[in-house]
């Protein structure tokens, strides 16, 4: 149980390379069952916003819940330096960023230890055991106790029979000895592993089952993250046009394969920040679009045929990889148009300085429900 004698409330810290605003949305969540929280606006993760959050967290608040976003070295050190969390959250070590880092996992994770070292050393470290880079995160001096999460691997927090349902995830987790059954209104494995973090890090503030389970079920995720839109004639357009990056591009292609019904669509943009690491990350991501139930590949803008690529050399059927550069996104619609029949799930992703949002829109007007 967490010792609110260390500190005048518990200030929770989530980052990580996916996942930070969803988990930092589903912690306060749970909280605000009980609690007046204070929970960071979504994308308000830089240094500049945590400075001006300093003065918006007031006595009222009985927990505050920050994301600390990070590109370079250094600014997590100067996230906590200007608010210390006692409770923190590393989602996970991904490629996102890697660009700016030479490249190397291990300078991102060198990085996200930053807020083992700035936050509170009496105080909760949370981190997901079945992320093998977390395994190079800097934990041997941290003095505080560390709590996993995982549903792979053995874990404080283990999810087991998750399963997609209608409207998002189920899944069960023993807490004190008691099965307990869980509902997230967003789709994915990888959401999964958000809401653990949330049921481990309100367990160790004395939240019971029944506060998370409700907390979880009304959770509002933020927009343009796997959002189902349903149109006319049973088409699915899923717009996940927030960021793009090796491991959210996976995960949603996971979702696609297990919503979609019958005629499957991607359409994928460029991924950005990769550095040295761009034409291999690509092509490795056609391999997966390759092994998923995927029936047209549409690929949009600069390096994004790298895609393409990829898939063709893992077996996908090259007359269904279809491939537009930038500035052509007109004729890219009318093209996409032909391919979509009654009953089609299109998974839109891509950087978001492509403005992918456009293409969603666009098949949103053109299908309207009438």
């Amino acid at each position: 149980m967490f010792n609110r004698t260390k500190t005048d409330r518990p200030t929770i810290a989530v980052t990580g390379s996916a996942g930070k605003t969803t988990t930092k949305v589903m912690i306060a969540a749970i909280l605000r069952t009980k609690w007046v929280v204070f929970e960071t606006k979504d994308y308000w993760n830089t240094t500049e916003h945590t400075q001006k959050h300093k003065d918006m967290i007031l006595p009222i608040h009985r927990a505050a819940v920050l994301e600390y976003g990070m590109a370079y070295s250094g600014v997590i050190r100067n996230h906590c330096q200007i608010i210390q969390p006692s409770i923190s959250v590393i989602t996970n070590i991904g490629m996102a960023h890697v660009g700016n880092f030479g490249g190397a996992i291990k300078g991102i994770a060198t990085a996200k230890s930053e807020i083992i070292h700035g936050m509170k050393q009496d105080g909760y470290l949370f981190l997901n055991a079945d992320d093998e880079n977390s395994n190079l995160l800097e934990t041997k001096t941290f003095k505080g106790k560390i709590v996993t999460v995982g549903i792979d691997c053995k874990a404080d927090y283990q999810a087991n029979r998750v399963e997609y349902v209608e409207k998002g995830m189920e899944f069960t987790i023993k807490l004190h000895g008691k099965d307990c059954r869980f509902f997230i209104p967003v789709f994915g494995k990888h959401n999964v592993y958000n809401a653990l973090f949330a049921i481990a890090v309100a367990d160790l503030l004395g939240f019971s089952s029944r506060d998370m389970y409700k907390g979880l079920e009304h959770t509002k995720i933020t927009s343009r993250r796997l959002v189902m839109n349903h149109l006319k004639d049973g088409i699915t357009v899923i717009d996940d046009t927030v960021h793009a990056h090796p491991a959210a591009m996976k995960a949603a292609l996971e979702v696609l394969s297990s919503v979609g019904q019958k005629r499957n669509i991607v359409v994928f943009g460029r991924m950005p920040e990769l550095g040295d690491q761009m034409t291999q990350a690509h092509r490795e991501i056609g391999t997966f679009i390759a092994a998923q139930k995927v029936d047209w590949l549409f690929t949009y803008g600069n390096t994004a045929d790298e895609y393409g690529i990829g898939a063709e050399e893992a077996g996908f059927p090259s007359n269904r990889i279809i491939h537009y550069p930038n500035y052509t996104r007109d004729d890219f619609h009318k093209e996409l148009i032909k391919h979509i029949e009654p009953g089609t799930t299109i998974l839109i992703k891509g950087a978001s300085r492509l403005n992918m949002f456009d293409t969603v829109k666009y098949l949103k007007e053109y299908y309207l429900v009438e």
